[in-house]
């Protein structure tokens, strides 16, 4: 079974283009991934613009959810990250990242821009903290990076996500 990552953060907060940065990273390594992103801002997706960045950066499988409509082009009442993931698992990825979804219990990596931010590093399953702040990191369960350290938190979260 492949495993499943994801990148969680607020709005703007970068998560695209690390899911980018990480779809790339895994392809050069010969990784088949897929990515899945959560619009979690209301209404229907508006278009591919972010599947679409996820599959130039080397994505074999690449989609967006919002409001029932998956972009994968399948339509039903409602659909629940478990059902994407069961529809993804049937083209033999290797790996696949999600762009979203803060409250499901996957692995993720977590953006932090602005001290508002902070309340997401109370969510399950944290595995790192990407920061645009400073934050302590003494009292940490997990490693937290500056944003500008994207070599070192790169190679972990594909360690992490089971491609290194």
């Amino acid at each position: 079974m492949e495993n499943v990552f994801q990148v969680v953060g607020y709005q703007n907060s970068g998560k695209t283009t690390l899911m980018e940065k990480l779809i790339q990273a895994a392809a050069k390594q010969g990784a088949r991934v897929a990515a899945i992103k959560h619009h979690g801002h209301g209404g229907a997706p508006d278009g591919q613009k972010d599947s679409d960045r996820h599959r130039q950066a080397g994505a074999v499988l690449a989609g967006v959810e919002g409001d029932g409509i998956l972009q994968v082009s399948i339509t039903r009442d409602q659909w629940a990250l478990g059902d994407i993931l069961a529809l993804y698992r049937s083209f033999s990825v290797d790996c696949i990242f999600v762009e979203g979804y803060k409250q499901e219990a996957y692995p993720k990596a977590v953006l932090i821009r602005t001290p508002e931010d902070l309340p997401l590093l109370k969510l399950q399953n944290i595995q790192c903290a990407i920061s645009w702040i400073d934050l302590p990191q003494e009292d940490a369960a997990y490693p937290v990076f500056q944003l500008e350290e994207e070599q070192q938190y790169t190679a972990f979260i594909l360690q992490k996500a089971g491609l290194l």
